[in-house]
């Protein structure tokens, strides 16, 4: 593929102005980022508006753009998990979600191990939520690059070495500079303008593409017939139904446990902005299913088998499949327009990940262990040192490390982090539980989980063999089942061996 001159000055036009966006955050809703919770949750002054389009930033990110369409491009019916599962999220984030922005505004508490360490009295626990947070959100940011990677080659702007990395260090030095002066106040601005580009991106390809390939009966006629539909089981298995079922679930569980979801969630101006967003965040399912039809658009247009993209699908696979498409059926410089949203996607989610994740470390190992007095200027330039450690941590494990450990230990990551699910979100209602026993189901879940990816080559599902049947589905559920039942058994006993730690919260602190 030559350089496409065209569709990359679309690209730095609308990449410049998010850059210059991303700076001039700092003055917007101005206050001392010299605050932790200043620079790393906004001041948690975001409204209804900027919630929404931030949240939405967050979840649907670079990464979603590039694999969702790439799974069904590839595995066909079983992509579309990524619907119900982004359904089965709101219900959750409307229910349980502004109890815990309630009780971390009430204590000032601005990471989710803050909660626990309050709620459990155990810092012991609380280091392990956030180790949890920290590790699984490492390969989430390394795996932003890639969508970035992908539309970058799309482009023809290639090279060996460290000349074809350039265009990404250079988007990733940005990327550094402007989270570091503007701290979470810059992906919520941006998140605007990158939202907008994927919702005019995603419904240009719904109407145009279709047009250009006759129509969707004649789409879905040219998809294999195997990729259509979920294959009914045969025998003594729950088969493919019970993957897809586990997968929803599972990753709904999971989704809004990650550092970067509770940042943004906490970072709303209240609890009832948090509700809203959960009846308003829907529209953007709607979009994601748009998005994982371009999947079946790629079959249907063949793109694969074009010899002018053979060089991307080696390089890039079937991640290739959604630049492919637009490069085939739109004008370049709407091509341009697609690729800048993908890649404005990869920087929103990557700086929120960044923050949160530096807010862990400094709220709950560098605090807590290392320097108890700190002001808060110190917690503040903590912060923002970690944010920069952590963002290239990220760009230098992309360029040196092959691309499929970083999908492996993302894939690795939603087993780690639903093992938090028991202390954080049941703990949101409930101090039953002893903090030790959670301690320990934890670590079961985190081991075995890992064990089972690992078994079976690093699939994110596994099959467990009962009774003479066969069960099929996403390990980080099954795991979370043992954790949970783990420390249901070990709490009674564990409470007989000393009293429950003093619980700084109270039950009205969960309320408005």
């Amino acid at each position: 593929m030559g350089l496409n001159w065209v569709a990359l000055t679309v690209f730095v036009l609308l990449f410049g102005f998010i850059t210059w966006l991303g700076f001039a955050a700092a003055h917007w809703r101005r206050g001392d980022l010299d605050q932790l919770h200043e620079w790393g949750l906004g001041g948690r002054r975001f409204g209804t508006f900027i919630t929404w389009f931030l949240l939405g930033g967050d979840i649907y990110t670079a990464y979603t753009f590039i694999a969702v369409p790439a799974l069904a491009f590839g595995a066909g019916a079983l992509a579309f998990f990524a619907v119900p599962y982004t359904i089965i999220i709101y219900p959750i984030l409307f229910v349980v979600f502004p109890r815990l922005w309630y009780v971390c505004r009430k204590h000032g508490y601005i990471t989710a191990a803050d909660f626990v360490r309050g709620r459990f009295g155990n810092r012991w626990l609380a280091l392990a939520i956030t180790i949890t947070g920290i590790v699984a959100t490492l390969p989430y940011i390394a795996l932003q690059l890639v969508g970035l990677q992908v539309v970058i080659g799309a482009m023809g702007v290639t090279g060996e070495g460290f000349v074809g990395d350039i265009p990404l260090i250079i988007a990733f030095v940005i990327l550094a500079a402007f989270t570091y002066s503007s701290g979470l106040r810059a992906p919520a601005s941006i998140a605007i303008v990158k939202d907008l580009l994927i919702y005019v991106t995603a419904f240009a390809a719904a109407i145009i593409i279709p047009i250009h390939l006759g129509g969707f009966g004649k789409i879905f006629a040219a998809v294999p017939p195997e990729k259509l539909l979920l294959a009914v089981p045969q025998g003594h298995t729950t088969g493919a139904y019970g993957t897809y079922a586990t997968l929803a679930l599972g990753s709904a569980l999971a989704l809004l446990l990650y550092p970067h979801t509770m940042t943004a969630i906490l970072s709303a101006t209240s609890g009832h902005t948090v509700r809203r967003n959960a009846a308003l965040l829907p529209a953007y399912t709607f979009v994601l299913g748009l998005l994982a039809l371009l999947g079946f658009f790629a079959l249907a247009d063949g793109v694969d088998k074009l010899p002018e993209f053979a060089e991307g699908f080696r390089q890039f696979k079937n991640n290739f499949a959604v630049p492919a498409l637009f490069l085939h059926n739109f004008p370049s410089w709407f091509a341009g327009v697609a690729f800048a949203a993908i890649g404005i996607g990869a920087l929103v989610p990557a700086a929120i990940m960044s923050i949160a994740a530096a807010n862990l470390f400094t709220r709950n190992i560098y605090r807590e262990f290392f320097h108890a007095r700190a002001t808060d200027k110190e917690e503040a330039h903590m912060a923002k040192g970690v944010s920069l450690v952590v963002k290239f941590g990220a760009l230098i494990f992309i360029i040196f490390v092959p691309l499929q450990y970083a999908i492996q230990l993302q894939l690795l990551g939603g087993v780690w982090i639903i093992q938090t699910m028991p202390t954080v979100l049941i703990g949101l209602y409930t101090r039953w539980f002893n903090a030790w026993a959670l301690l320990i189901g934890w670590a079961a879940g985190t081991f075995a989980g890992t064990y089972m990816v690992a078994s079976v080559n690093f699939a994110a599902t596994y099959s467990l063999a009962i009774g003479g049947w066969t069960f099929p589905g996403y390990t980080a559920l099954y795991t979370l089942i043992l954790n949970l039942v783990i420390a249901i058994v070990l709490t009674p006993l564990m409470n007989t061996l000393g009293a429950k730690p003093h619980d700084q919260t109270a039950a009205a602190d969960y309320y408005a």
